[in-house]
């Protein structure tokens, strides 16, 4: 069957009618915006129309439904190809948005956002999507191999990556498809959308990979095929689907902005709208009327019912086999739907204390909190970019995912902090999955465009953040961070949790569990803190870090105040006990998490901060930035804005003017 005869197989209007259809809403939605990417909507349309009509699974009328499969646009600038997709088929995407792309309020903004319906993952900054595409097949894989049974397939779905060549030029995609390979992910399908075309011109400007070399590399299948021929896109998909050991990609070699007279296969045709003119020309070129505006026929029209009805049936159908299983396995339905839901059992925040009896790191409490954790959050699936003996983030008990083990909930991401992240926000976005990745805090320079998705799309991921500061000694400055404390806490809607002793690293981890709508930074130290004896001393609970900041113990008639965190918060004690000889009065606030401390009532800041005492002083062995706005302008900072060294900890935080004498010592200058 030629490509312009193949129908679809409900409502038999030609395929290409469909794709064409989208060519013309892409077109008309960008123009009325006066802003967007035409490329590679109207290039991918065809390949997008065989993939929904004929292999897609998924429910317009209950996006959410769980066994759906998924699919990503990694290309996030093509944005009207999804949404033209998402209005064509039947989903809550009315018209009216379609031609309010990219403006205030609508539920079309420049590039997708996972919070609109059938949108599975914010995409735009490239490379993301396709690192989440990763995460979902993980997530898929792991859930399968632990609840599916014999006969009971509950969970059985594919994921769809749509990306290009800037997809694949980002070093992500190269962290994010080895590690797919590596673990035989053979349920992701990825859609290389092949145009040779950049913003710049030609992708040979600047990119001359033999990607077909590359994946078979990655141990990925790899098929080629004309990206505009129905039939072989149809026979490369189905050949994807077949696949039982390796994750597929298919390069669909393509003309950008497909059907355009003056600009199609140029870099003109890549990122601005086209004139009214071109737009006619291609309109009429491709068989639409070319005055009409967002124009779709009847024929077009009728697949929104169809598809509807179809993921209506579809949704059904699951929803017995699920009933089925859950006679028959009510303690795996009856965990399996808690995870869905992401609800935590109560257990999990009776972490047992820890005694005062010996100091330990807060990154080996931390590992302790999780051993506790680990059987009692069967979502939790965890892993380290190769470095687990010092993040400790392999709980006893558990085994590694691997493609001889998919029941294992640890995983080893290798040296790939940024695919690590990625991977991670798709395994948060599939449903079911609690993730959490280990490495050296200072690393997340490497991971921090993937945080930053995941905070702007509201995930609860975790991140175990080890060798938090000057701290970890001899390694030198390339290994200590200083600017990424004061970096992390400027960014919206994540929590930079930094515990002072075991107890309170307790707490941290009680944080990320209740942190349903943000991620979580675990800020943890290398070099051993004392345990305190809170009773003993005096010291209010732990629990109270889950208020971010709280007065830690404090002298009646207190007239100066000592703000500190994490390995800090032992130096503050012990500069009050040599203030207090010299007559001098203290409060010590320790502050694990500034976002939460500021998002308590007035009242409450005022209690623990009294605008009254401004003799303020901060310590904390990091960059000064974050601490202003506590400490006022009497105040004054004991921090780092500079570079560190090598040396023994203790060295470096002597020659650094970290210690409770030079803390006293600015105390008395105030």
């Amino acid at each position: 069957m030629s490509k312009n005869k193949r129908t679809h197989k409900g409502t038999k209007v030609a395929l290409q009618d469909i794709a064409n259809t989208i060519r013309g809403l892409a077109m008309d939605g960008i123009r009325a915006a006066n802003s967007g990417h035409p490329g590679l909507p109207l290039g991918m349309a065809d390949v997008a129309t065989v993939l929904w009509s004929d292999f897609l699974v998924h429910n317009p009328k209950n996006a959410d439904w769980f066994d759906r499969d998924r699919f990503i646009l990694s290309g996030g600038h093509g944005s009207m190809l999804i949404y033209s997709l998402l209005h064509l088929y039947g989903y809550p995407l009315p018209l009216k948005e379609l031609k309010n792309f990219r403006q205030w309020g609508s539920k079309t903004p420049g590039h997708p956002e996972v919070h609109d319906k059938g949108i599975e993952t914010t995409t735009g900054p490239l490379g993301q999507g396709l690192g989440n595409a990763v995460g979902f097949a993980l997530a898929e894989k792991s859930l399968a191999a632990r609840y599916n049974k014999r006969g009971h397939q509950i969970i059985n779905h594919f994921t769809y990556v749509m990306a290009g060549d800037g997809d694949l030029e980002e070093g992500l995609s190269h962290e994010a498809c080895a590690f797919a390979g590596t673990n035989k992910l053979e349920k992701l399908i990825l859609l290389y959308d092949n145009n040779k075309i950049s913003i710049d011109g030609p992708t040979s400007l600047s990119y001359t990979d033999d990607v077909k070399k590359r994946f078979e590399a990655y141990d990925w299948q790899v098929l080629h095929i004309d990206g505009h021929d129905y039939a072989s896109i149809h026979q490369a998909i189905a050949q994807a689907k077949k696949e039982k050991t390796k994750p597929s990609i298919i390069i669909c070699d393509t003309q950008i902005g497909f059907g355009s007279p003056n600009r199609a296969g140029t870099a003109k045709a890549h990122g601005e709208p086209f004139p009214e003119e071109e737009i006619e020309l291609t309109k009429a070129a491709l068989g639409l009327p070319p005055k009409k505006k967002f124009y779709i026929s009847k024929e077009v029209a009728a697949l929104k019912k169809f598809a509807q009805a179809s993921g209506v049936k579809l949704t059904k159908k699951w929803n017995e086999k699920l009933a089925h299983y859950t006679k028959k396995y009510p303690k795996e339905s009856r965990e399996l739907k808690q995870m869905l839901k992401g609800n935590i059992s109560a257990k999990a925040f009776d972490i047992p204390e820890f005694s005062p009896e010996k100091a330990m790191a807060t990154r080996a409490s931390s590992g302790q909190v999780l051993n506790y954790l680990a059987p009692i959050v069967p979502a939790f699936m965890g892993g380290s970019a190769d470095l687990t003996p010092s993040n400790k983030t392999f709980p006893k008990g558990e085994t590694a995912f691997s493609p001889k083990n998919p029941k294992g909930r640890y995983i080893h991401y290798g040296v790939r902090e940024h695919g690590m992240g990625a991977i991670m926000n798709g395994m948060a976005l599939h449903g079911g999955i609690i993730p959490y990745g280990g490495t050296f805090f200072v690393f997340t320079d490497y991971m921090r465009p993937a945080m930053r998705m995941a905070a702007l799309m509201s995930l609860q991921v975790i991140y175990v953040l080890t060798h938090d500061s000057i701290g970890l000694g001899e390694d030198g400055p390339t290994h200590q961070p200083i600017a990424q404390l004061a970096s992390f806490r400027a960014m919206p809607n994540i929590s930079v949790v930094r515990p002072m002793d075991a107890n309170e690293t307790a707490e941290a981890w009680k944080i990320a569990l209740r942190n349903t709508n943000k991620p979580t930074c675990l800020v943890l130290s290398r070099q051993s803190l004392p345990t305190f004896d809170r009773k003993k001393l005096k010291m209010a609970p732990a629990g109270d870090a889950q208020y971010g900041g709280y007065i830690l113990t404090k002298d009646r008639g207190y007239t100066h105040i000592i703000i500190a965190t994490g390995s800090e918060v032992e130096i503050a004690i012990e500069a009050k006990k040599k203030l207090n000889e010299k007559g001098v009065k203290v409060s010590i606030v320790s502050m694990p998490a500034t976002d939460i401390f500021d998002a308590q009532p007035a009242a409450y800041k005022n209690k623990v901060l009294p605008s009254k005492i401004k003799k303020r002083v901060a310590i904390e062995a990091g960059a000064s930035l974050s601490w202003y706005k506590y400490v006022g302008l009497d105040g004054k900072i004991l921090g780092l804005d500079h570079f560190g060294a090598s040396a023994p900890f203790e060295r470096l935080y002597s020659e650094f003017g970290l210690t409770a004498d030079d803390l006293t010592k600015t105390c008395l200058e105030l």
